[in-house]
């Protein structure tokens, strides 16, 4: 089961620098937060603007140069406690695109006395991608406080023994933060004032780096500002990110409802994948779509299909798994973009993508797990892309055989919702339906 497992940590990682690399802007969550203080008795700031945090002007200019205009939800309650006098422990739940990395940014470059030349913050991310990411908003919001410095510690970054670094804010992975606290000695850990742990749900589900991340907040001082953000907070996480902060506050995020309310669901009947693909182009000639997005169950349905939607002559874009995460990235943004209106993936490529303007979901091949039975969250998933904000949306099951037409039933009798059948040679309905 470990190579399973090392393959989805792999994955967990993988999917969360896509997010970073996707995003040109924030998510624009309606969703509330929910706030847990340490101490209930204190007044609960939260601030509407960036100017009533007092920031040095050299990193307000940072931050609206980052075109951070005003708080994110999460900014607005997070900024206060990460700032106040004295700093106060913090535990976050958000996802991709809420802001966090920005807010804890802003946190470690407040608490930077820039006259001291040694290691003061100190972040660590699951991977050294994931750490460039943060490194690049801290370059960016410190564009204009020249005085503060940035290394990483990651495994290519060899320094010679004895180094006492200069640099004020050092961001690395568990494995090399813990060696140069420890081993070869290049930071003071007593020195340090702020922590962050960014992506705990992704650290702990990485071999080894859960009791890296454990041992390195053993040896910081007891006035050190702990701040840990996670995605998701199963009980490993939750347990994992009270062993490392203590007396936290804690806000979450509600995440936004995936709902099949506003989405029309239809399924068609198909004997062939040659069939499907003619259903398709059936559908695809009678509806203007906005953007489409097709899953197909393998790598190889997925290249197949690209192949005839282009020989069709519409333009179309493929994600597959051998894809590097920057090609990943690519691709996306074209779609994203509207240079391609159909995007054709398989399962594992598209989790956690967000791409608003998609209106039309065709499931090639039906959602299932490992052993052959219905994925609901994974057809929720892919479904409720088209209908988010609010929006109509359609979804278009293709099944061809009798397994595929009892996994719809079941997906159904699941969701308590009918999926109407369509028939593709009457285009006259499917008009109807798109409209």
């Amino acid at each position: 089961n470990l190579q399973i497992n090392e393959k989805d940590d792999k994955l967990k990682a993988a999917q969360s620098l896509l997010n970073k690399l996707i995003r040109s802007n924030l998510v624009n969550t309606t969703n509330q937060v929910e706030v847990l203080q340490r101490d209930p008795s204190s007044p609960l700031y939260s601030v509407k603007s960036f100017e009533e945090l007092r920031l040095k002007p050299q990193l307000l200019q940072g931050v609206y140069a980052l075109g951070f205009n005003r708080p994110s939800k999460i900014q607005e309650t997070a900024l206060p406690m990460m700032l106040a006098e004295p700093p106060q422990n913090l535990i976050a739940q958000s996802q991709s695109g809420t802001g966090k990395t920005a807010a804890f940014v802003l946190a470690m470059l407040s608490h930077v006395d820039p006259e001291n030349k040694w290691p003061q913050c100190l972040c660590v991310s699951p991977t050294y991608e994931l750490a460039l990411q943060t490194g690049k908003v801290i370059e960016q919001m410190g564009k204009f406080y020249p005085e503060v410095q940035l290394v990483y510690a990651i495994r290519g970054n060899k320094l010679e023994r004895g180094t006492k670094l200069q640099e004020q804010i050092v961001i690395g992975t568990p494995g090399t933060v813990l060696d140069w606290c420890q081993k070869l000695k290049f930071i003071d850990p007593r020195k340090i004032k702020v922590f962050v742990l960014d992506e705990a749900d992704v650290m702990i589900a990485t071999q080894g780096h859960q009791d890296q991340s454990i041992r390195i907040p053993r040896m910081l001082p007891k006035t050190c500002q702990m701040l840990l953000f996670s995605a998701t907070f199963e009980d490993t996480v939750w347990n994992f990110a009270k062993r490392i902060v203590p007396d936290p506050n804690i806000i979450k995020l509600k995440r936004e409802e995936e709902t099949l309310d506003t989405i029309k669901q239809y399924y068609v009947i198909c004997n062939s994948k040659e069939e499907k693909f003619q259903a398709l182009c059936n559908i695809y000639g009678a509806i203007t779509i906005a953007q489409a997005m097709i899953f197909c169950h393998t790598r190889k349905t997925a290249g197949w299909l690209a192949g005839e939607v282009s020989r069709e002559g519409h333009q179309v874009a493929l994600l597959s798994g051998e894809m590097q995460v920057e090609q990943r990235a690519a691709v996306i943004e074209r779609f994203r973009d509207g240079k391609e209106k159909v995007l054709v993936t398989t399962n594992v490529c598209a989790r956690g993508i967000d791409v608003e303007q998609v209106s039309v979901v065709i499931n090639f091949d039906l959602p299932v797990d490992r052993d052959g039975n219905p994925d609901n969250e994974t057809y929720l998933h892919r479904i409720g892309r088209t209908g988010r904000f609010g929006k109509r949306g359609l979804a278009i099951n293709m099944v061809d055989s009798r397994f595929s037409m009892n996994i719809l039933n079941r997906i159904q009798e699941h969701f308590n919702k009918k999926i109407e059948k369509l028939d593709t040679d009457d285009l006259d309905e499917i008009e109807k339906i798109a409209n």
